[in-house]
């Protein structure tokens, strides 16, 4: 089994609890989040999922169908600015719309590449529950040969309509991943979110 570490993200519960406040605190009129459309939202994610990885298509083709998956489905801007942290304050919004595209491809390349260890197995959704202001999915990826992964997938509707802003899988944070990865990557590009969006899209 595939060990999923990034440099040993650990939270604290109270840390947590703020990674979720800053994660949902942007701009737009919360709606009446329910339980049923969280769930009805992974549920077709997970079957869109299913569907592409069991595709028999080339890597290129399902990191593609990825990308759309992960525009559908997913609160990419919300991410993309959390990813980029303390920079997005100053960047203009040219550059942060630049910025988004980019990262939408490049965290779908990856994501992609990650659920693709899921291929042949059944991803179930166990439990609906409700976190603050966000709504958590939890749900176990069944692997053939392997040990089951759990996979919660966090709901929010502060962008208009139910999307998922962030997913935990065997308790590595993607929010967090990412706001570390993306910032090392911005110091390497000497802190300009131009140069880092011209990295992301090679």
């Amino acid at each position: 089994m595939r060990s999923y570490t990034v440099n040993d993200l650990t939270l604290t519960r109270r840390g947590f609890a703020g990674l979720l406040g800053a994660a949902v605190a942007m701009p737009g009129a919360a709606l009446a989040l329910t339980d049923a459309q969280a769930q009805k939202l992974v549920t077709s994610l997970v079957a869109d999922i299913q569907k592409t990885i069991n595709s028999g298509k080339s890597t290129s083709a399902i990191l593609k169908d990825f990308e759309s998956i992960f525009d559908r489905y997913a609160d990419v801007p919300t991410i993309a600015r959390f990813s980029l942290g303390v920079a997005a304050r100053s960047a203009s919004a040219s550059e942060l719309r630049a910025f988004t595209d980019a990262y939408s491809g490049y965290v779908a390349d990856k994501y992609g590449r990650r659920f693709q260890e899921f291929k042949g197995g059944d991803i179930k959704i166990k439990r609906v529950k409700a976190e603050g202001k966000v709504t958590v999915v939890q749900s176990t990826a069944d692997l053939r040969g392997q040990s089951p992964v759990a996979v919660d997938f966090h709901i929010s509707d502060r962008s208009g309509s139910p999307k998922v802003f962030n997913v935990i899988i065997e308790g590595i944070n993607m929010l967090t991943t990412e706001r570390t990865e993306i910032g090392s990557l911005l110091d390497k590009a000497g802190g300009s979110v131009s140069k880092l969006t011209q990295q992301l899209k090679s």
